[in-house]
């Protein structure tokens, strides 16, 4: 049988870590379409054309200019057409302020950048294989930081 690709998407305006996060996607050998944007105004700019396919799973970053994560994540979680996105987040940071507050908007995950390659992979692994574990309530604070 030939399944089509599951569509990822990156909005992160750090062109370094969307570079390293496709590497290692692509390096995973899992049957994948990767999407990458630079900021949020990008990213929902990207969603919002009727033609776009919905993402299998959106990693959003938090700092991004012009629109940031959270902002991108509210906007999405109200959207009827976006609502249904396994959304994770991918930041550097690691404040409970900032988990506590992507829990509480609706993502479905928070992975804190791994700071090597092979912790990278490791993660993106993990996730692309469970994501449709975290796609339906109820939503579990304790699995909600995805730890490598």
């Amino acid at each position: 049988m030939n399944t089509p690709p599951l569509t990822i998407v990156i909005a992160d305006d750090d062109e370094d870590d969307r570079q390293l996060f496709s590497e290692a996607l692509d390096e995973l050998k899992l049957k994948t379409s990767v999407y990458t944007v630079k900021d949020g105004v990008e990213l929902m700019d990207y969603l919002s054309k009727e033609e776009t396919p919905m993402p299998y799973l959106l990693f959003l970053d938090l700092n991004m200019p012009r629109k940031n994560g959270l902002q991108c994540l509210k906007e999405i979680r109200q959207s009827e057409r976006l609502k249904e996105i396994v959304v994770t987040i991918y930041s550097t940071s690691s404040s409970e302020k900032d988990i506590e507050e992507t829990f509480q908007s609706g993502a479905n995950g928070y992975l804190k950048k791994p700071n090597n390659f092979g912790m990278l992979k490791k993660a993106l692994h993990k996730i692309v294989m469970y994501a449709h574990v975290y796609r339906d309530p109820p939503f579990n604070k304790a699995n909600f930081l995805f730890k490598v």
